[in-house]
């Protein structure tokens, strides 16, 4: 499905309507769509009011004591109910754009086309880091965060290519979340095409990218809804203005004399990324490869080593920034054992010549079985093993991922930088 908004950027969504999807993938559209719809509901409901519960469940003179100056605790509480309203504000307006982006309707007369109740206490998790991430992403306070995940890599693409007109230069970034680094990349001129997997990412950069009218245009409390390692609760109630910047405009302005103007140069797919750039249309498609925070989502990440090679141009180039905190190393575990019948080894083989058939055709990608974790040394290593030369590496400094700055708990990483070229 194509998007195009009034001020000309398009977003290509590769698998479809969700008319078109199989029965899990509308599950999962379905319940990204509902659990931002109950994103209000919810987040009142488990932040203040299960909170209120607590607070006067103490005895009268703890509560009443809490109750007045200068803790005015119940003050602070309804300060959150106004930040979660101001949130869930941002919840329905990205509600409202992905409708209208997959042509669903409100109340559906096709009750197999009806998405409202199938959210999970899951989805609603990541509806809530997913708003929480617009301040990573598109605040102006979350800027020194994302520069130094973004800024390396953006400086690694100008000098690799130093032509005049980078349109010619295709960059591909998996991953890409809530495309700041799509946009980032396609404001130097490059053609870039993001991709991602998930329904409530999608759903957030075509709204910030596509539909937002203007610059500083939403309140954002991103620290509002937790009541831990917060210094005093002035901290707690931060509120960012979002987008810092208006993509539209910005991408005008920077596609003045170019060539080609932004809209004719930046695309967003849908899909599984070891699907869809495993496949042969996509076969040595790509200048560039930019993994920012992706390599460690990999169950298994020969595979995704195999399809950066499958999907890179020879000699092209392979620029990566992230820690290695990877994803299914609690999750995954060795499929249930079952007794069969013993066949004899012509059986077996016949049987694993099957199964091997059968797997090539599922491509069932990051649903595949089987899980490695690795350490950086052994990262680079594989990756020279399976086409590659490592040009540069280093360790950068700690950073985290949308972060307090304020906060008295932060998470930094030490991530792991390094470019590669197609061998």
């Amino acid at each position: 499905m194509d998007w195009r908004s009034e001020d000309g950027m398009q977003e290509a969504w590769h698998e479809g309507q969700s008319f078109q999807l199989n029965d899990e993938e509308r599950r999962v559209l379905f319940a990204a769509l509902d659990s931002f719809r109950q994103y209000r509901r919810a987040a009142h409901y488990n932040v203040t009011h299960r909170r209120r519960q607590n607070f006067y469940a103490l005895p009268t003179s703890q509560w009443q004591l809490l109750a007045a100056p200068p803790f005015n605790l119940l003050s602070s509480f309804n300060r959150v109910d106004d930040a979660v309203d101001a949130n869930a504000d941002i919840a329905s307006e990205i509600l409202k754009s992905s409708l209208e982006a997959f042509g669903l309707q409100d109340e559906p007369l096709d009750p197999a086309m009806s998405w409202k109740g199938a959210a999970k206490p899951s989805d609603m998790d990541k509806a809530r880091s997913t708003i929480q991430q617009l301040y990573r992403d598109w605040s102006a306070e979350g800027a020194a965060e994302r520069s130094k995940s973004f800024e390396p890599v953006l400086l690694n693409l100008v000098d690799l290519f130093p032509v005049e007109d980078k349109g010619t230069i295709k960059v591909l970034v998996p991953g890409s979340g809530l495309g700041r680094l799509v946009f980032e990349v396609c404001n130097l001129g490059f053609e870039v095409e993001g991709n991602e997997i998930s329904y409530h990412q999608l759903m957030t950069s075509n709204w910030i990218l596509n539909k937002v009218v203007a610059d500083q245009h939403f309140n954002l409390y991103p620290f509002a809804l937790t009541f831990s390692n917060h210094i005093n609760r002035e901290h707690q109630f931060q509120c960012v203005k979002i987008p810092d910047v208006h993509p539209g405009t910005e991408l005008d302005l920077s596609s003045s004399g170019m060539p080609t103007h932004a809209s004719q140069r930046m695309s967003m797919t849908a899909a599984d990324f070891v699907v869809l750039y495993g496949d042969e249309k996509n076969h040595q498609k790509f200048d560039a490869v930019v993994t920012v925070f992706f390599l460690d989502t990999a169950p298994n990440v020969m595979r995704y080593i195999e399809v950066v090679h499958n999907c890179l141009k020879n000699g092209g180039y392979w620029i990566n920034l992230g820690p290695l905190l990877w994803h299914f190393e609690e999750t995954r575990g060795p499929p249930v054992e079952r007794e069969r019948p013993r066949q004899n080894s012509a059986e077996e083989e016949a049987l694993a010549r099957t199964r091997t058939a059968i797997e090539r055709q599922a491509k069932v990608g990051i649903n595949e079985p089987g899980s490695v974790e690795l350490t950086n040394e052994e990262v680079l290593l594989l990756v020279e093993r399976m086409g590659f030369k490592i040009q540069s590496h280093r360790l950068q400094e700690e950073t985290g991922y949308t972060q307090d700055p304020e906060s008295m708990l932060r998470s930094l990483y030490s991530v792991s930088h390094w470019v590669a070229r197609k061998v």
